[in-house]
């Protein structure tokens, strides 16, 4: 398989009709500047000299804005400045971010005119009575519609949610993930709201009127979703804003962060949980009294398997008085792992003898 390569260029807020409650695109990004053709095209220069691996897939993707929201006349001298690169293969596609308002035939077939492979809508919620309160403008009913039509005119679907936005609950995330599954996205990520400077969540959270969650509630809830997603095989290929000089802890002083579950790696943090939960539970059903365990991992899982600051091995540690050790083997299929017993209790068997 390709190497796969992404070549990211922002456009804060353009086209946007209005500001969400959560949304500072120019804060996220890091951006403060809206793009030029020339941006475009230096952006993608630098990319293309420092790739490493010249025989890949390379995608330049459109991530901030709404991207068929932005005035046509600038929209097509993007798309066309990437399809000039497109027309002497040293790039393979195009991806963008949009609004499922933001959908239409006409939008659809300019698209595919330049070459568009994947859009990403920003769905947030399922719920209209959330979406409302957020100040999205667009109804679920936007996002089935735009959903079908995507994926009808041949495109790969992709779906952007939050979790933790202003009066959603649990359950209202967990439906979102629900009824996103049934629009069948190849991709999606998935966002915990943090709330940022300048934004109206802001001044909601310093009234008391928005209590963010917190990054063991966050995990716990990215957790359960991933699960939705990963059993009907759809890719996950973000959790968590990326970190940036600006998007970091709320403690430092550059971050424009104000609170909320942000963590350097917050991605890591969920797919840790879910290895520790797989542990555990392989750990229950031997039918003998564990005192260690071995669990065989792809060299590629080793960091998920053992934990943040080697939380899993730790945690099973205390909860469990099991000790566990880690071998990598790199036959073992990838995010999968085994758990064998290696030592038992002198209850049942001598210290030293392996099961």
């Amino acid at each position: 398989m390709k190497k796969q390569y992404i070549i990211p260029i922002f456009v804060p807020h353009l086209g946007c009709p209005n500001d969400c409650t959560f949304c500072n695109q120019k804060k996220i990004s890091g951006q403060l500047k809206d793009v030029s053709t020339q941006d475009v095209k230096d952006t993608i220069d630098f990319y293309l000299n420092n790739f490493k691996e010249a025989d890949s897939y390379k995608e330049v993707a459109f991530y901030g804005g709404s991207f068929t929201g932005i005035d046509i006349e600038l929209q097509e001298a993007l798309l066309k400045t990437v399809y000039e690169y497109i027309k002497e293969k040293k790039v393979d596609g195009i991806r963008i971010s949009t609004r499922p308002d933001y959908i239409d035939k006409h939008t659809l077939k300019r698209l595919k005119k330049y070459k568009v492979k994947t859009i990403e809508l920003g769905v947030q919620s399922t719920n209209d009575y959330v979406l409302e309160k957020c100040k999205r403008g667009h109804t679920f009913e936007d996002v089935v519609y735009a959903s079908k039509l995507i994926r009808r005119y041949g495109f790969k679907l992709g779906h952007q949610m939050m979790i933790g936005l202003p009066e959603s609950s649990e359950l209202d995330d967990i439906n979102t993930a629900k009824a996103l599954i049934k629009l069948k996205p190849k991709i999606v990520r998935i966002y915990p709201v943090l709330v940022i400077k300048g934004t109206e969540l802001e001044k909601q959270y310093r009234n008391g009127e928005y209590e963010p969650l917190t990054v063991s509630q966050a995990v716990e809830r990215c957790k359960e979703i991933c699960y939705l997603f990963t059993k009907k095989r759809i890719k996950i290929i973000r959790i968590g804003l990326q970190s940036t000089e600006t998007i970091t802890s709320p403690n430092k002083p550059n971050s424009e962060v104000v609170a909320g579950p942000y963590h350097e790696t917050f991605r890591q943090l969920v797919e840790s949980s879910i290895y520790y939960d797989t542990i555990v539970e392989k750990i229950k059903k031997f039918n003998t009294k564990v005192k260690e365990v071995e669990v065989i991992v792809n060299p590629q899982n080793i960091n998920n398997v053992i934990g943040y600051k080697k939380e899993n091995i730790l945690k099973i540690k205390e909860m469990y008085d099991i000790d566990v050790l880690i071998k990598q083997d790199i036959k073992q299929r990838p995010n999968k792992i085994d758990v064998l017993v290696s030592k038992v209790h002198k209850d049942f068997l001598d210290d030293k003898e392996t099961v």
